[in-house]
């Protein structure tokens, strides 16, 4: 089947992905200049976070099919992917970590973006206008190598810096069989909602209008 990329919505969310990619940047290296350290530093701090690498995927697949551009990001299993990864960027922060801290200014507008807005209208694009019937049962598998990989710097990083990226993922605060367990299921959150993406691919209601 073919890709009916409805480029108006597409359009609206790689827009906001890199916008909002460019706002969490600038408040980053604001706040790195303020403390006293690099303005590259606080960018690199920015690029470690899942939320940032994933919301990164978002703008590149989706400007990748707004232009038109030929495989491998406009693939059906990277758009995919990328929408069950993004779909936990959103669904983690709202039950998680909104409520650990209030973002004002620049950083407000990174988080409303990078959190809520991008998360929705990719989603929402790829459940009504993605391309459907080119997925199997398998590749959900494949698809965890980019949440494993994450969370394997994500513990380098820490055991490196003494500062872990997430709270849920702190094994000086948590102890690392708390931590491997929140990974175990974290991959389990993942896996599942893998499996329903490729249900979705092979449902057999008719695709949204394009």
């Amino acid at each position: 089947m073919t890709l009916r990329p409805r480029p108006a919505l597409l359009r609206l969310t790689a827009v906001l992905a890199w916008l909002g990619l460019a706002a969490q940047l600038l408040a980053s290296m604001h706040l790195a200049l303020e403390s006293g350290r690099p303005a590259l530093a606080g960018a690199l701090e920015a690029l470690s976070y899942f939320t940032v690498l994933t919301n990164l995927l978002v703008a590149l697949v989706t400007s990748a099919c707004v232009a038109g551009r030929p495989a491998p990001l406009t693939r059906p299993t990277v758009l995919a992917a990328v929408a069950s990864y993004i779909f936990v960027v959103g669904l983690i922060y709202t039950l998680l970590l909104r409520a650990l801290w209030t973002p004002t200014g620049v950083q407000l507008l990174a988080d409303v973006l990078l959190h809520d807005a991008v998360p929705l209208l990719y989603v929402v694009w790829w459940l009504g206008w993605g391309p459907r019937g080119m997925l199997g049962w398998g590749q959900p598998l494949a698809w965890l190598v980019w949440p494993l990989a994450y969370f394997v710097f994500a513990l380098a990083h820490g055991a490196l810096s003494g500062r872990y990226l997430y709270p849920f993922a702190d094994v000086g605060a948590l102890g690392i069989a708390v931590v491997a367990r929140n990974g175990a299921l974290l991959l389990v959150l993942f896996t599942v909602l893998g499996l329903g993406a490729v249900a979705r691919d092979r449902a057999r209601w008719p695709a949204a209008p394009g």
